[in-house]
């Protein structure tokens, strides 16, 4: 098995975590040495000028980063970017909008989907907001949405936001077991 591959894979998943050299060591079940071989090895790959992304070592734990020399073009993309926002953008708006404030893991809890990618645009698109830390063990960032959704929106406040009706549809639930219901007993007349 290709190891360099795997360990780059691992870097992706970690995202903005990262993951450290004792993480690397038990995942990929190597030493310390073979770990740091192979993470500068990969590292070097990176170095290379027709790379769009660099190896470094920040907060105790090694990430995958843009490199410095390429912000230019992100900035660009991300102020020429397009207004609409996506299926997974409004979704965790509205997910934040209604529960706020709340953590990623909170968030990708909800969705049952990664939505660090997500957030992040939010964040640079100045819709959504760290808004400190929660209490919790990791102490991990807290969002909200800020003026700027309540303006992309049309809302004065959070509380023009339509109301959820929370309570379950009785009709439904027994249209729903009857079709089950009759489903199965046309199997059984089979």
């Amino acid at each position: 098995m290709n190891l360099e591959g795997v360990l780059e894979g691992l870097l992706f998943i970690q995202g903005d975590e990262g993951i450290t050299l004792e993480e690397i060591c038990k995942l990929l079940e190597i030493s310390m040495n073979e770990a740091k071989t192979l993470l500068m090895k990969l590292k070097q790959t990176y170095e290379a000028e027709n790379r769009g992304l660099r190896i470094r070592f920040l907060g105790n734990a090694f990430k995958l980063t843009t490199k410095e020399e390429h912000k230019v073009y992100y900035q660009k993309l991300l102020t020429t970017e397009s207004q609409t926002l996506s299926p997974a953008a409004l979704e965790v708006l509205a997910i934040v909008a209604y529960n706020e404030p709340m953590t990623r893991a909170e968030i990708d809890e909800i969705r049952g989907v990664s939505s660090d990618y997500t957030i992040r645009k939010l964040l640079a698109k100045g819709l959504l907001k760290e808004a400190g830390k929660s209490t919790i063990p990791g102490r991990p960032n807290l969002y909200r949405t800020t003026h700027e959704f309540l303006d992309y929106f049309g809302l004065a406040t959070l509380e023009d936001l339509p109301k959820l009706d929370e309570s379950p549809k009785t009709e439904e639930k027994m249209e729903l077991f009857t079709s089950i219901y009759k489903e199965e007993k046309e199997k059984v007349e089979v």
